[in-house]
């Protein structure tokens, strides 16, 4: 079992930054990979970046230039640093940790993000 527990979440004006993290405990050791996803009102699920136990990143073209995901394996936590907020990345945001052995995936509960004037 892997649990997750995102903070950061706010209220920002447009260009504005925020940054979120993701606590992980738990069976860490087994994690192969971290995420982000979002999920704005009436809409899916979406990627926004991932990043692998070696580090590799991904990205959303959405967000490409703009964020960036980070990994702290001392304290098994991932950031998502946002810069350069529009109103369209107004979205509860979710981490995610993927084990391989089994497929299994784990979320957390969620962190709001609004971006508005």
């Amino acid at each position: 079992q892997v649990q997750l527990v995102e903070s950061g979440g706010d209220l920002v004006q447009p260009g504005g930054s925020l940054r979120l993290s993701c606590a992980a405990s738990g069976s860490i050791f087994s994690i192969y990979r971290m995420g982000w996803y979002r999920q704005a009102p009436g809409k899916q699920r979406e990627l926004v970046a991932l990043i692998t136990k070696s580090g590799t990143t991904n990205y959303a073209d959405f967000v490409k230039g703009r964020f960036t995901i980070s990994g702290d394996n001392a304290k098994n936590t991932v950031y998502l640093q946002m810069n350069s907020l529009k109103p369209e990345d107004t979205a509860v945001y979710y981490c995610n940790a993927w084990i391989p052995n089994g497929g299994l995936n784990y979320w957390g509960q969620g962190t709001q993000v609004t971006v508005s004037s």
